[in-house]
């Protein structure tokens, strides 16, 4: 009988035959990317920016979140932030929509809005996330998006820098193809301005069945991100032309639709490891008039059922849908806070306490302080971690 010890040539073998797939998982799987993800992303049609558009929209969020405030039964504190985060960031990621929010006005109108959006963008700045929402690489819309996008970049770049947090979407993808294309153009557009490599990315709207599973039954998911060559930075779920395109009722269109909770768990999947941030999407009952408190009611929740099933940003279509979408976010992370940072701690001094945490878990709650620091909702000096420390444990895999 042997003596049960493996030698070394067992263990190179293993190294060497799994080489090539340590590299690969490497490579694709990168994690969870370093910094802020915004909480939301507000969507306004072209034609209707301008310079003080943020500012505005903070006003009159503000406003109605003092005359109706009470009414929603919001902690003290959770209110308290919400108010000051009105006054000072009240978008966080602003999307310029030269698609669906713009329509066709004709090539000569278009042509001007993209010049001057790109311009006003250069003199006004102030959201830290910021782009455009070109038209789809279909063949009847192409070459228009590709030239509002060309048109909005010599507007902008002719008068400033390229903003930090700069991202473009790609809406109504049918093909894979499209993808790969996208990546191309916004090399060549980074050749055509003097931009550096990879500063040009692009988020891919996940609103079409195509863009979930492929012409060949595969899931297509994997293969857009695969195609975005390493500029995908988000997939965002687009809510009414999903919907839309199965065959659902307008009734029954919803983020919350059985539907739509497929697409958004094919996307997590897909997506999980791979550095690409998910979105959810919108919804359209807007809280205007006397619909204001329930409309509100149901965007608390909607957010809130985002949040849990771990999509941590969402799209807001209306100044009135701010309040609602930072102060379900607040209460969110702030409910959580006391758990995860006792947790953590437990886990660093490795107490054992309670609940016995392994890495992943620490990894999660480490993710959870940080995502609720960066929004808001958690002040810095309610934490016993440095960032540094809690990034370590954020990006730790082992």
């Amino acid at each position: 009988m042997g003596n049960g010890r493996l030698t070394e040539d067992v263990y190179i073998a293993a190294d060497a035959r799994l080489a090539e797939a340590d590299a690969r998982v490497a490579a694709k799987y990168p994690g969870e990317p370093p910094g802020r993800q915004p909480v939301h992303t507000v969507y306004v049609p072209a034609s209707r920016y301008k310079t003080r558009l943020v500012a505005d929209w903070g006003k009159q969020a503000l406003r109605v979140f003092g005359e109706h405030a009470d009414q929603l039964g919001l902690d003290a504190d959770v209110a308290d932030r919400v108010r000051t985060k009105l006054l000072t960031e009240p978008i966080e990621d602003l999307r310029i929509d030269f698609e669906d929010g713009l329509g066709r006005p004709g090539d000569d109108d278009e042509d001007a809005i993209a010049l001057a959006a790109g311009r006003t963008l250069a003199i006004t700045g102030g959201t830290p996330f910021v782009g455009i929402r070109f038209k789809s690489f279909e063949q009847a819309t192409r070459r228009r998006g590709i030239r509002t996008l060309d048109l909005f970049l010599t507007g902008l770049l002719e008068s400033g820098p390229l903003p930090e947090g700069f991202v473009v979407t790609l809406p109504k993808v049918t093909a894979v193809e499209q993808v790969e294309v996208a990546a191309d153009v916004l090399e060549r557009l980074e050749s055509a301005y003097g931009l550096p490599e990879g500063a040009l990315r692009f988020e891919v709207q996940i609103e079409t069945a195509q863009s979930i599973v492929d012409v060949d039954g595969t899931v297509a998911v994997p293969r857009i991100i695969e195609a975005a060559r390493g500029r995908c930075s988000g997939l965002h779920y687009g809510t009414y032309d999903y919907s839309a395109g199965l065959g659902i009722s307008a009734e029954y269109q919803s983020m919350e639709h059985p539907a739509a909770d497929f697409a958004k768990q094919l996307m997590q999947v897909s997506a999980a490891g791979t550095g690409v941030r998910l979105s959810d999407g919108s919804t359209n009952k807007l809280p205007v008039g006397d619909a204001i408190l329930p409309a509100w009611h149901e965007h608390l929740r909607l957010v809130r059922r985002s949040l849990e099933r771990g999509f941590y940003q969402g799209w807001d279509l209306h100044p009135h849908q701010l309040p609602t979408r930072f102060a379900a976010t607040y209460a969110f992370f702030r409910e959580g806070f006391p758990a995860a940072l006792g947790r953590l701690r437990d886990y660093a001094d490795k107490t054992g306490r309670g609940v016995l945490d392994e890495p992943a878990t620490a990894q999660a709650l480490a993710s959870f302080l940080l995502r609720g620091l960066d929004c808001g909702a958690v002040d810095v000096g309610e934490l016993s971690f440095s960032r540094a420390e809690l990034d370590g444990y954020a990006r730790r895999t082992g």
